[in-house]
């Protein structure tokens, strides 16, 4: 598996929204005009695509991502996407990664709101990114201005060629039931898929934060938020919006899979945040209240905290620290909503 990376050049939304496109949060890829060299499935892969020279297969040239035949009759391809939930689009990242005599010279993206699994024929679809030129070999990262929320996106080819990754950058609509849920019920407030982001960490040279906020348990030491090995004084850290304000009750911190390079302890400090920005927040985290007191962690377990926990109220920002470094592989933390 790649180490993961981060584009600088990449817009805000691709750190701030959720890629409602992730399959390991239920998002699908239904259906396509053709598939012939590579399958559609591939196309929402979370890892980077990758190159691999002298790999063929049935078909031709293994290539990572969804590609299809050279078309030789009029019309374009297509592929529709299930959405891993409700939501408002923000942005879209249409990656040419690699494909670089066979990338396709433009693509639309489509959305609509459907109840059935596959959209009916009938379906209104809206456009999203209309006709737009690509270019091979790189990301194309493109804003989205509309105010409705989707449950499906369509992706079109110009005429034909191939797609190594389809991003669609979001907000999950936070569910009706969660909203109006009884007061005694909590909420993981942290989890990606409710809508809670990472905002920033100070490191994530081995695994990116966002999969601490992923559902489940970590698949293995790489799906998770592992730092480099510090070399100078101080901790590591990672800062969340939560997925709407709330009071935290209980908090979860796994280390699934992180045995020799796990934190030694952690904590957590919250606060209420309105207004400010990103970087202005990496500065006032420092001073924020003392919501979990440094705790002593375990290789590959889960540790939950209740009774550790301090009253402080509704908050909508946590900043996370561990000390002095290593690997978590997953963030919970249940809340009343305010």
């Amino acid at each position: 598996m790649a180490i993961p990376t981060l584009d600088p050049n990449a817009p805000d939304f691709t750190r701030r929204c959720l890629n409602l496109a992730d399959p390991r949060l239920g998002a699908k890829a239904l259906a396509a005009s053709d598939e012939f060299f590579a399958p559609k499935e591939r196309m929402l892969d979370p890892q980077p695509a990758v190159f691999i020279p002298g790999k063929y297969d049935d078909h031709g040239k293994w290539m990572d991502g969804w590609e299809t035949r050279r078309k030789r009759t009029t019309g374009q391809d297509w592929c529709i996407v299930k959405l891993a939930r409700l939501g408002t689009i923000e942005g879209v990242d249409i990656d040419t990664s690699h494909f670089t005599g066979n990338f396709p010279p433009a693509a639309s993206v489509e959305a609509c709101a459907s109840t059935s699994e596959l959209p009916p024929d009938d379906a209104r679809w809206h456009m999203l990114v209309a006709p737009t030129a690509l270019q091979g070999n790189q990301h194309h990262y493109i804003p989205v201005r509309h105010a409705d929320a989707f449950t499906h996106i369509r992706i079109t080819l110009f005429p034909d060629g191939g797609v190594a990754r389809l991003r669609v950058y979001g907000r999950p609509a936070f569910e009706q039931a969660l909203a109006s849920s009884a007061p005694e019920s909590l909420v993981d407030l942290a989890a990606a898929i409710n809508g809670a982001h990472v905002v920033c960490a100070n490191n994530q040279h081995f695994g990116l934060a966002a999969n601490m906020l992923m559902p489940g348990r970590g698949a293995n030491m790489g799906d998770g938020w592992e730092t480099r090995r510090r070399r100078e004084p101080g901790n590591d850290w990672a800062i969340v919006a939560l997925a709407r304000p709330g009071a935290i009750r209980k908090i979860e911190v796994d280390t699934a899979f992180f045995k020799g390079n796990y934190p030694d302890r952690c904590s957590l400090q919250a606060a209420y945040v309105t207004g400010g920005t990103d970087e202005s927040l990496v500065t006032q985290a420092m001073f924020w209240p003392v919501l979990l007191p440094e705790q002593p962690l375990r290789m590959d377990a889960q540790h939950v905290f209740e009774r550790e926990i301090a009253d402080i109220g509704a908050v909508t920002h946590v900043r996370f620290n561990i000390f002095p470094d290593g690997g978590i592989s997953r963030l919970r933390l249940w809340g009343e909503l305010a």
